[in-house]
């Protein structure tokens, strides 16, 4: 489980904040189900609900600096943007 204010990566959204975690529930007065509240850190205005457990989106913690070196050059970040921002998000953002 992913923590309040923890930076990770969305396959969705990029790099994103976990801004809160929430109970939503569709019905009154029956118990909610927990969801990330996800806000893009490129575009503040860009905000997702995840459901904590059983999402169909990938979520994942930000890479490492190594990893994201390791991804330069690959025909996978050339293809993908979101990815591509996030290994730039990575080296130029991110100690050690």
């Amino acid at each position: 489980m992913f923590e309040k204010k923890q930076i990770i990566y969305s396959e969705t959204q990029g790099v994103c904040r976990v801004d809160n975690i929430v109970s939503l529930s569709a019905t009154k007065g029956v118990p909610g189900v927990p969801y990330y509240v996800l806000r893009s850190v490129f575009d503040a205005d860009k905000v997702s609900y995840i459901p904590v457990d059983h999402h169909q989106v990938v979520l994942r913690e930000l890479f490492t600096r190594e990893e994201a070196q390791a991804l330069i050059g690959t025909e996978e970040l050339e293809r993908d943007e979101k990815l591509k921002e996030a290994v730039e998000y990575v080296l130029h953002n991110k100690e050690g």
